[in-house]
């Protein structure tokens, strides 16, 4: 989109605007401690932060401790967090990781990319939330479902594959904007730029977004 210096200028405003809208944009998730938030997490693919919310009240009265996660039986434990989907992925992930973390780790969820990584069920998004949101590491920046659809709407990113979209992402904003882009995106995403129905009229950005009304409905109604 225009000259390197041109297009630097339009991320930048991007990046200011969002901030502008959105200044206390952080986590939905509820979570008491470290463990706690690599669970919701963990819990909150392919399922919206509300419905993990709802399951998590219940299942953190239940399981206080990450003993009672080691412990715990499986089948039960899939039932336990059935709402949230793909829940007997979700159980193994999980169960398997909290053995790790006391085997391994010593009780303590990682606090290095490297090492977190090793838990399974944890590619990058999640070890992005939980880093950055528990212990300050900012390693990366978590692409969701908003952050990639808007990512590629803004043209910050052609990639689908969310890694190659978090790469094109750390390139072009300022690092001190990492942890908190993804959460004023995802907040711009729900309340305004929703994938079925974008307000464009009421975005701040539409003047500098490349999709800003080439959507059906607005073509519509200016190609009757």
């Amino acid at each position: 989109m225009g000259t390197p210096h041109a297009e630097e200028k339009r991320i930048k405003a991007i990046v200011a605007r969002l901030k502008k809208k959105y200044p206390k944009a952080k986590i939905a998730l509820r979570f008491r401690n470290t463990w706690e938030l690599l669970v919701a997490v963990i819990l909150s693919a392919q399922c919206t932060d509300k419905k993990v919310n709802e399951v998590t009240k219940k299942l953190f009265r239940k399981y206080r401790t990450l003993d009672n996660y080691v412990h715990a039986n499986q089948k039960e434990f899939e039932i336990d967090i059935r709402q949230t989907g793909f829940f007997r992925a979700k159980a193994k992930a999980i169960l398997t990781s909290a053995r790790m973390v006391k085997e391994k780790f010593g009780g303590r969820v990682p606090n290095t990319m490297d090492e977190i990584l090793l838990l399974r069920g944890v590619a990058r998004k999640t070890a992005n939330v939980v880093l950055g949101n528990a212990y300050g590491v900012v390693e990366g920046i978590a692409v969701d479902t908003h952050v990639r659809r808007l990512s590629n709407l803004l043209g910050l990113s052609k990639q689908s594959d969310p890694v190659k979209i978090e790469q094109d992402l750390m390139k072009k904003i300022p690092r001190s904007e990492w942890l908190s882009i993804t959460y004023r995106l995802i907040d711009h995403g729900r309340a305004i730029c929703q994938a079925k129905n974008p307000q464009c009229g009421l975005c701040p950005l539409s003047d500098i977004c490349p999709s800003a009304f080439s959507f059906p409905r607005f073509m519509k109604k200016t190609n009757p």
